[in-house]
């Protein structure tokens, strides 16, 4: 079941807020709510507000375990343009628009349940096993100069691509 959360007029630029919401899109909710936290943005805030807000509902509305949503959508649409005007150079007006922006996230299910029967959570890999794959990864050198295959320069190549005076 979708649970969907708006958040309406808030005073900070979409340009400013897609960056936010794009780290978010397609996570777990535990794992956006601590990337939230720790986001040096200042769209981070409302965006967390409307995350919590969004779980709130699914728990008490619908019923949903918190542990087994995931943000399946989130989009930023521009809201109306505050218009205000700072006065120039020999008496002339320069118009500037104070953004607003709309923010939209809709939560879904990982495993769909039957009516009546709890949740079944996701398996992770064990962290053992994790840190076993990165360690070998790690101990592989990305890139490996061989000296061989590398050709001398020729002392003639300098003569050639300079050329005003023979020398």
């Amino acid at each position: 079941m979708q649970v969907k959360a708006e958040l309406k007029y808030l005073r900070i630029a979409p340009r400013k807020t897609r960056l936010v919401a794009d780290l978010i899109r397609r996570k777990k909710i535990e794992e956006a709510q601590t990337i939230l936290n720790f986001a040096v943005k200042k769209g981070t805030l409302p965006i967390l507000k409307l995350l919590n807000s969004a779980v709130a509902s699914a728990k008490n509305n619908f019923k949903l375990e918190p542990n087994n949503l995931y943000i399946s959508k989130v989009t930023v649409d521009e809201g109306p343009k505050y218009k205000r005007w700072m006065p120039r150079a020999r008496g002339s007006a320069y118009e500037i628009q104070k953004k607003t922006s709309h923010i939209t996230i809709v939560l879904d299910e990982l495993v769909k349940s039957k009516k009546g029967e709890k949740s079944q959570k996701t398996k992770e890999k064990p962290v053992i096993e994790e840190t076993a794959e990165i360690k070998k990864e790690i101990e592989k050198p990305k890139f490996e100069r061989k000296i061989d295959t590398l050709k001398p320069k020729t002392p003639g190549a300098i003569k050639r691509f300079f050329r005003r005076k023979s020398v």
